[in-house]
């Protein structure tokens, strides 16, 4: 499996392509992010790098040999230790074991580059692929994750203490 890849701004094409194109898969399971989002994607792309800057968030794409987007893997809110996870994966690339795989290296690189000591994931129940994911990658679920976590969706939150392999 590749590895992943930190976020630039030469990714923005790619990054852009790979939403256009899953656009419908993602909103099948997660919330869709609208028309608005697409047309100021070069300001929210913008604003993403910034915030990783400022160390506030780490963003990772997991990139084929061509340099398309296969998913994208993220630390939000990185604070006191802890940040939460987000990640979406192309449709194409589902089912082959690379969104576990991807998340358990954002597992270790959250470790060993961001300092972090435990994480959290909020998951939809309209989205048993992520519950698997999570359960693989040694998060447990830990509570309910109401609609303001989820988009208007409600959910699991889950968690992961760094410290236990």
């Amino acid at each position: 499996m590749p590895e992943l890849t930190p976020l630039t701004a030469e990714h923005a094409p790619a990054v852009l392509a790979f939403e256009r194109a899953n656009r419908a898969w993602f909103a099948a399971s997660v919330s869709d992010r609208g028309d608005a989002w697409f047309d100021a994607f070069t300001e929210r792309f913008r604003a993403l790098l910034g915030e990783q800057e400022a160390g506030v968030c780490a963003f990772y794409l997991l990139l084929d040999e061509d340099g398309a987007v296969l998913g994208r893997f993220n630390l939000y809110d990185l604070e006191d230790g802890c940040a939460d996870v987000g990640y979406r994966v192309a449709h194409d690339a589902t089912g082959r074991g690379v969104a576990t795989a991807a998340v358990r290296e954002l597992c270790r690189l959250a470790v060993s580059r961001h300092g972090l000591r435990r994480l959290r994931a909020a998951v939809a129940d309209t989205n048993p692929a992520s519950h698997r994911v999570l359960a693989k990658a040694g998060f447990a679920a830990v509570g309910p994750a109401g609609p303001d976590a989820l988009g208007g969706r409600t959910g699991t939150w889950y968690e992961r203490d760094l410290a236990s392999p």
